[in-house]
């Protein structure tokens, strides 16, 4: 087959989950003898054209003149993203299928469906009825309408979990035949070859502490604040501890005054933005990873934690609550209670036997179920369904010059 995906973000320009979610997907995809074309947002330092191993990555500017706002640079973009994807495609043939990711791009998926009659899947990573708990204002308003318009448009929907398959259910009134769960994965050898770094590991901790770690943005939805709130509970059984929370955003300075006011912050280090290279390193070093979110559409840094050979603990909610079965290969506390997340830490710590079986138990899962060989292949069996449907039919009202002919 071959390919166009489209995306706001795709390494080494990283936003959130999306970049590592195309990348892995799309180079997959490639090894598997399909012609792979991603069309992202040029980052700074990076190639407008190069071959990233299997996949063709194509990267545009958006324009020179400043948008007023986020939601006139994502315009600005998808006009950049259909000019560069119809002198692609004029240049070098039409695709097979065009995968969107996410309402950022749905303008520019959903205007070359349009007009090469190419069907269009969608994957929806998330929602944003979901990340603000509703629709309060006119912007989520109409991000949320973009997302509604392009799961319309799409032929499929893929999400990444049950909870999110039931989510646009309830937000998109979608039928639930258009909608295809295939999971994230992660790179099962991500962490191959590194070893814990005692040294590099003082930096954060006492050899004699346990160290409980944290990534993510640090936004309300992330939960980092809930973990604040478990410390002293945990603290009070099990002194010594080190909690690490590593990631920037909006609440950073919150949380450090959240930790001084709670008298805690000698026992809580922000490590703030961390390279690539020292986010392997602090996940070989920790004792437990804890990922708390209030709103979780899926949850790959669970993955990462159980691939880096960690014990994890996370949030019954959203994605999170699918990958982990409770005391089985991994903990789970009910979602926003610091008073579970604390029993949940403790209860590793205090069972170092349970502790390794439940870390045994969730890397074989891993290996077995949210693999990229896996989920490529799930990927392309729906992309082979969409064609299969597709190949014959009519598109929309005819060609237009036929209507012109029929009406000269």
């Amino acid at each position: 087959m071959r390919i166009l995906m489209l995306s706001w973000e795709y390494p080494p320009r990283i936003i959130g989950g999306i970049s590592r979610v195309v990348h892995d997907l799309a180079q997959k995809l490639g090894e598997r003898d399909n012609e792979v074309h991603v069309v992202t947002c040029w980052e700074p330092g990076t190639l407008e054209l190069e071959k990233d191993k299997n996949v063709f990555v194509h990267r545009v500017h958006t324009y020179d003149i400043n948008a007023n706002n986020f939601i006139d640079w994502v315009l600005h973009l998808n006009f950049m993203l259909v000019g560069h994807s119809i002198k692609l495609i004029n240049e070098t043939g039409p695709f097979d299928i065009i995968h969107g990711h996410d309402w950022i791009v749905a303008f520019a998926a959903c205007t070359l469906k349009n007009a090469y009659s190419i069907p269009l899947v969608a994957t929806i990573h998330a929602t944003e009825y979901g990340r603000n708990s509703g629709i309060h204002n006119d912007t989520q308003r109409y991000i949320s309408n973009v997302e509604w318009w392009f799961t319309y448009e799409s032929w499929r929907v893929i999400v990444n979990s049950e909870y999110m398959k039931n989510e646009v259910k309830y937000v998109f009134q979608l039928p639930e035949d258009k909608i295809r769960v295939v999971p994230n994965g992660v790179d099962i050898y991500k962490f191959k070859g590194h070893e814990r770094d005692y040294n590099f590991r003082r930096n954060y901790a006492a050899d004699h502490e346990k160290m409980v770690f944290f990534v993510g943005r640090l936004v309300n939805e992330k939960g980092a604040q809930v973990l604040i709130d478990a410390i002293p509970k945990v603290l009070s059984a099990y002194n010594d501890v080190k909690f690490v929370i590593a990631g920037k955003g909006p609440q950073l300075d919150y949380l450090r005054g959240k930790a001084m006011a709670m008298n805690i912050s000698q026992k809580v280090y922000f490590t703030g933005y961390v390279s690539d290279e020292d986010l392997l390193k602090l996940y070989k070093c920790a004792d437990i990873a804890v990922f708390p979110s209030l709103y979780e559409p899926f949850g790959i840094v669970a993955l990462e934690g159980i691939v880096a050979d960690v014990p994890v603990v996370v949030s019954d909610t959203g994605g999170l609550g699918e990958i982990i079965y409770h005391g089985v290969d991994g903990m789970k506390s009910y979602t926003g209670s610091p008073e579970s997340l604390a029993d949940s830490i403790l209860e590793i710590l205090h069972n170092p036997q349970k502790s390794e079986e439940m870390r045994k138990r969730a890397l074989e899962k891993v290996n077995r179920i949210y693999n990229w060989d896996v989920i490529s292949r799930q990927t392309a069996d729906v992309y082979s369904e969409i064609i299969k449907e597709s190949t014959g039919i009519e598109w929309g009202t005819g060609s237009i010059k036929k209507r012109i002919d029929s009406i000269r």
